[in-house]
C-alpha cells in the first residue's frame, strides 16, 4: 500500500501540475513578488530597430511582443491607407519585483512619424508618476484622417518609433513591450456629423452600486483582464500587485468605476497607495485616479468620461477625446508595495463597482464593418477568459494527454489495491469507476 500512495500522490501531483498549466503567467508571486504580466499568447516576437531603414514591418490588427532597454529609441513600420484612423499602443512592463526601483520620471513615449520624422498626431508619454513603483504602464499614438488634413493624410509607409526614459538610479533591466496595432474604417460620405467635441455632458457620477459584492479575480495583464458586468465586485490583492478588468461599454453610454480598498490593522500613512487608471478600448489611457491610505477603508475613482461619441474624438482633453468609441474598457488597480511595510505583506481587500449610465445606441456609419473592441456590451462574465496556455512548448493537446494520463495511473493502482469487479469482500461495497472528470 505504500507504493499505491506513493505512485498515487505522483500522480495527483501530475494533475495538479497540468491544471496549474494555464494559471502559471497569473499565479501568485513570492512575498513581496507581483505577479508576471500575461502578454498576448498569440503576439509575435518583432525587434525593434535603432535605425529607421531596419524598421520590420506591423500591421493593423496585430498584436507584437518585443522589448527595450535603458534609453533605448527603437523603431517599426507600419503602412497606413487615407481613409482609417489608426492607433498604435505599448504596454511597457518592467520587472515587477519588490527590489525593482523606478523614478518617477522613467516611462516610454509612442510616437507615429512620416518618412520625414515628422509627428502624425497625437503622440503620449506614460511616467509612473507620484504613484513611482513598478507596473504596467501604457502609452499610444494616434493618426487621424481629417477632411482638412494637412500632416500624415495620405496612404504609404510610417514608422512607429517607441523611446524609453530610465534614470540612472532606476533598475536598469530590460523592459518587456506589447505592442497592438488597430485601425477603424471613415464614415461614409456625408455623414459625419459633427466635426466638434461636445462642450458638457452629464458628469455627475451616479449613486455607487451597493449589496453583497460578487467574487471576481483580477487579471495581471490586457489579455486576461476580468470581464465584469455593471454591479459590485470582490477581489484580492497584494502590495506591489496589479489588476486588470474590463467593463463593455456601448455607443451613448458611460461608465463610472471605482475601487474601494478595504481597512486593516496597523498603523501608518501612504501616499498614492491605491492607484487606478482607465483604458479605452485600444488601450489609450484615459483617465486615472488614487488616494493615500492610513488603514481605514478608502476609494479610488478616475475622472469621469463622457458618453461614448465619435465626436469625443475631437477634444484635446484626454478623457474626453479617449471616450471615442464604444466596447471594452480597461480598468487597472495598483496597490503600492510600500502598503506592506505598515499594514503588512497580505491581501487586502479590494471591492469594485461599476457603474454604466445610459442605453447603448446605434454605432455611427462606418464606411466599413463596424470595429469590435472586445465584447459587446452586455457580455460580461465576471472572470477573464478561460484559456489553456501553452508553457514551454506545452501545447493545449499535450496539456490534456497528460491529464488524462495521470487520472489512467491513479485508476490502475487503485484498481490494483481492490478486488476485481463481481467479486466482493465480505462487508465491502464495489469498487467504485474511476475516470476523469465528465468536463474532460
Amino acid at each position: 500500500m505504500k507504493g499505491l500512495h506513493s505512485r498515487g500522490r505522483i500522480a495527483l501531483a501530475a494533475v495538479a501540475a497540468v491544471c496549474s498549466v494555464g494559471a502559471l503567467p497569473g499565479q501568485a508571486a513570492a512575498v513581496g513578488e507581483s505577479d508576471p504580466y500575461v502578454f498576448d499568447q498569440q503576439a509575435t516576437t518583432v525587434a525593434g530597430a535603432v535605425a529607421s531603414n531596419d524598421a520590420k514591418q506591423l500591421k493593423a490588427g496585430s498584436t507584437y511582443r518585443s522589448s527595450i532597454k535603458p534609453g533605448g529609441q527603437l523603431y517599426y513600420q507600419v503602412d497606413l491607407d487615407a481613409t482609417s484612423d489608426t492607433y498604435v499602443s505599448a504596454v511597457a512592463v518592467p520587472g515587477l519585483g519588490a527590489q525593482e526601483k523606478v523614478d518617477y520620471t522613467d516611462g516610454i513615449k509612442v510616437s507615429l512619424q512620416d518618412l520625414t520624422g515628422d509627428s502624425c498626431g497625437t503622440d503620449d508619454d506614460a511616467v509612473f508618476g507620484s504613484a513611482g513603483y513598478p507596473r504596467p504602464i501604457a502609452a499610444h499614438a494616434t493618426r487621424t484622417v481629417e477632411k482638412d488634413g494637412t500632416s500624415c493624410q495620405s496612404a504609404g509607409p510610417y514608422y512607429v518609433v517607441i523611446e524609453r526614459t530610465t534614470k540612472a538610479t532606476s533598475a536598469q533591466d530590460e523592459w518587456g513591450l506589447e505592442i497592438r496595432v488597430d485601425s477603424e474604417p471613415g464614415l461614409t460620405p456625408g455623414s459625419a456629423g459633427p466635426t466638434e467635441a461636445p462642450s458638457s455632458w452629464p458628469s455627475a457620477s451616479p449613486v455607487p452600486p451597493s449589496g453583497t459584492a460578487q467574487q471576481t479575480k483580477g487579471g495581471t495583464g490586457f489579455n486576461d483582464a476580468a470581464a465584469l458586468k455593471p454591479g459590485v465586485w470582490g477581489d484580492r490583492i497584494r502590495p506591489g500587485q496589479t489588476r486588470f478588468y474590463r467593463v463593455p461599454v456601448g455607443w451613448g453610454q458611460q461608465l463610472f468605476p471605482s475601487a474601494d480598498l478595504g481597512s486593516s490593522s496597523g498603523s501608518g500613512f501612504v501616499a498614492d497607495a491605491l492607484h487606478v487608471e482607465l483604458y479605452n478600448p485600444v488601450r489609450s489611457g484615459v483617465a486615472t485616479g488614487y488616494t493615500a491610505y492610513d488603514g481605514k477603508p478608502k476609494s479610488a475613482a478616475p475622472d469621469p468620461l463622457p458618453p461614448v461619441a465619435y465626436r469625443n474624438r475631437y477634444s484635446v482633453r484626454e478623457e474626453v477625446s479617449g471616450a471615442r468609441m464604444a466596447g471594452d474598457y480597461y480598468f487597472a488597480v495598483t496597490l503600492s508595495p510600500d502598503v506592506a511595510k505598515s499594514f503588512g505583506e497580505k491581501a487586502y481587500g479590494l471591492t469594485l463597482r461599476m457603474s454604466v449610465k445610459g442605453a447603448e445606441g446605434p454605432p455611427p456609419a462606418y464606411a466599413g464593418a463596424v470595429p469590435h473592441y472586445g465584447t459587446s456590451a452586455g457580455e460580461g462574465t465576471g472572470h477573464g477568459a478561460m484559456r489553456l496556455v501553452g508553457i514551454a512548448g506545452i501545447g493545449t493537446g499535450t496539456v490534456l494527454v497528460l491529464g488524462l494520463g495521470a487520472w489512467t495511473l491513479i485508476a490502475r493502482r487503485r484498481a490494483e489495491a481492490v478486488p476485481a469487479q463481481g467479486i466482493q469482500e465480505p462487508g465491502r461495497q464495489s469498487a467504485p469507476q474511476y475516470r476523469p472528470p465528465s468536463a474532460w
